[in-house]
């Protein structure tokens, strides 16, 4: 048995108190008719447009005008206004690999998705060459805690941080431009304008800009400092009410990101960072990362009675991403790495949403899911030693001396596809008392092909195949859902507990490089979480205080283990991980121009781990990567 202890308190982007004029987050423009109180929040996370303070989730929201004022410019700053929200940013900067209550992912291969799903505008983001960048000309952005997949098209173990772009308004002609200027030469360019196109549609392009030198100064002559900023995007959204009862929005997207990449702290820094200042590198890699993503998505509603709404969602993404990591952090070679996703998905969600007015109201939706993944990695060992004694790094000296000067490499395709039925419901016992529950199936199918391992000289000249030319597959059906009450005290505050349970579909080794033993197939995770919660307000609703409790019983979490004698990497399942703790979020708005927010979240974690699984760091020697501290096995 082991143990972790992780406490943290969140107070709107520092470790104190932090005050600053918020702006309440409001649903689109069409959703908005719903009656809730002045100066709350109104979120879709039900997929209903209801108040943050009536829904019996764990969910924290963030309007666009307080991210904006905040200087949230990237998902990873997310973390510092969402208590239990982690992250770690091994692949660089707007491509988190999100942690929600302890449930992440330990495995860093691109060909992996997060048991904690990001969406864009209810459109699921898996790959990490479909993130790119997002946080711009926002209306709010959503966090929800614990499994998801009885309202959402994708199921997740851990949560779901949904991204809400501004839509077009109809009628109206407006905009706005903001420009800023910082330290490192940052440039900051953002805008958004919104016209009307007739009386039944409207145009809206946002876009942003952003430009900064890098941070971490190289000492090595002639290569360029690191971790510096080089990105920009373009939205453009089509909102049209063909007719009181049919609507469609049309969102098209690209952004594209060429920074020098991030720089790594070589372990251990008495032998590796003689002489050099925390933010100095010596490194001899200056090729830039490249991130680039298309993204098309419809969203059509369609009123079929008063009471009955049909929402259809269809989207298409492609990206790529590469980066050149220095893994060993030094001026040497002794431990480099490209990795290069290639990517592409479609989606489907139709979903039936019912809205009777009475006691029991419902949504059932059938969801399909194809994604398509091209993954290329490279372990490049030693390229400058000289194994052979012949003058000069030849092909000869990886023969000779493997594994110097060689250049281990793997390659295959990956495709996956999802398909579910989902459903929720709910049923007004009394006045007071609801109850609330739905079940989802999903079949899920994947395919790893194509798969081959080579030992390569510096010319890229064959020296010996590891893994032969390999294919895997899985099937796997999945029954999961939710069930819960909620109770509402005469004063409107709520109480509320529920029992869910959240699945993630089974994963295939990425990290397999020298024998065909590591070419494995992760079993399916499963989270069973049972939650507690209260939403209060008091002082005519200037004081906001929402806590919840949980405990996850978490099996066969899929975890990336390094043998540590030879180097050999499987992707294996820890059986079982308890993880339990709570959060408190306090909102007290002061004044028309002053709101407060203060966040506290803890958990711990009790894990067993098989007596095999060595260690999770990638290059031990060389590195200390930002810590993921929800996946380790604490062992």
């Amino acid at each position: 048995m082991r143990e972790r202890l992780f406490r943290g308190i969140a107070l709107a982007g520092v470790a104190a108190t932090s005050a600053f004029i918020a702006t309440p987050a409001f649903a689109q423009e069409a959703q908005a008719e719903s009656v809730v109180p002045e100066g709350e929040i109104v979120v879709t996370a039900t997929k209903r447009a209801e108040s943050l303070q009536s829904i019996p989730i764990s969910v924290s929201a963030i309007g666009g005008d307080t991210l904006s004022k905040s200087r949230v410019v990237n998902v990873d700053s997310l973390v510092t206004k969402v208590a239990n929200l982690q992250l770690t940013s091994i692949v660089g900067d707007n491509t988190p690999i999100f942690s929600l209550r302890g449930v992440s992912m330990s495995d860093y291969s691109l060909n992996q998705a997060s048991p904690v799903a990001t969406y864009y505008d209810e459109v699921y983001k898996g790959n990490f060459a479909f993130l790119g960048v997002a946080m711009y000309d926002l209306e709010r952005v959503e966090v929800l805690r614990g499994p998801q997949g009885t309202l959402y098209g994708k199921n997740t173990t851990g949560g779901a941080v949904n991204i809400i772009a501004n839509s077009a308004k109809l009628g109206e002609t407006s905009g706005y431009f903001n420009a800023g200027y910082g330290n490192y030469n940052r440039i900051d360019l953002n805008g958004a304008i919104n016209v009307p196109l007739g009386d039944k549609a409207a145009l809206r392009v946002a876009g942003t800009y952003a430009k900064a030198d890098g941070w971490f100064k190289n000492v090595v002559p002639g290569k360029p400092d690191l971790a510096s900023t080089d990105e920009y995007a373009i939205r453009a959204t089509l909102n049209v009410e063909a007719s009181e009862t049919v609507r469609f929005v049309l969102r098209a997207s690209t952004s594209f990101q060429n920074p020098q990449n991030y720089g790594i702290y070589a372990q251990p820094e008495a032998a590796n960072r003689p002489g050099l200042g925390k933010r100095e590198i010596a490194s001899n890699i200056d090729t830039k990362r490249r991130a680039r993503t298309y993204s098309v998505a419809l969203t059509s509603t369609f009123d079929v009675s008063d009471a009955l709404t049909v929402t259809s969602i269809t989207a298409w993404d492609k990206g790529n991403l590469f980066f050149y990591e220095d893994t060993d952090g030094t001026a040497s070679e002794l431990l480099e790495i490209p990795y290069n996703d290639r990517a592409t998905q479609f989606a489907q969600d139709l979903r039936l949403t019912s809205d009777f007015g009475g006691a029991f109201d419902f949504i059932l939706g059938g969801y399909f899911h194809r994604e398509k993944v091209f993954n290329e990695t490279a372990f490049e060992i030693g390229k400058d030693i000289d194994s052979d004694g012949v003058p000069g790094i030849t092909a000869n000296d990886c023969a000779v001396g493997l594994p110097f000067a060689c250049l281990f490499r793997n390659r295959f395709d990956q495709l996956k596809k999802s398909y579910a039925i989902y459903s929720d419901v709910k049923y007004e016992l009394s006045d007071a008392v609801t109850m609330r529950g739905g079940l989802r199936y999903t079949h899920d199918t994947g395919v790893q092909s194509g798969f081959q391992s080579d030992a390569l000289g510096v010319d890229n000249s064959l020296i010996v195949n590891l893994i032969p030319l390999s294919s895997l597959r899985y099937s796997q059906d999945n029954l999961s859902g939710k069930i819960g009450f909620d109770y509402k005290l005469a004063d409107g505050n709520l109480l509320y507990a529920s029992v869910s349970r959240g699945y993630r579909a089974p994963s295939f080794n990425a990290q397999a490089f020298f024998d065909p033993s590591e070419l494995s197939i992760a079993k399916p995770e499963q989270v069973t979480s049972y939650e507690v919660g209260a939403k209060t307000q008091f002082a005519d609703r200037k004081i906001t205080l929402n806590v919840a409790g949980f405990y996850y019983d978490y099996r066969n979490q899929q975890f990336i283990n390094v043998d540590p004698s030879s180097a050999a990497q499987t992707l294996l399942n820890i059986p079982k991980s308890r993880i339990y703790g709570g959060e408190a979020e306090l909102t007290i708005r002061a004044s028309d121009r002053l709101t407060i927010i203060a966040a506290w979240a803890c958990w711990r974690r009790r894990s067993s781990a098989a007596a095999s699984v060595a260690s999770t760091s990638r290059a031990t020697a060389f590195r200390t990567p930002r810590a993921l501290p929800s996946t380790q096995p604490w062992i």
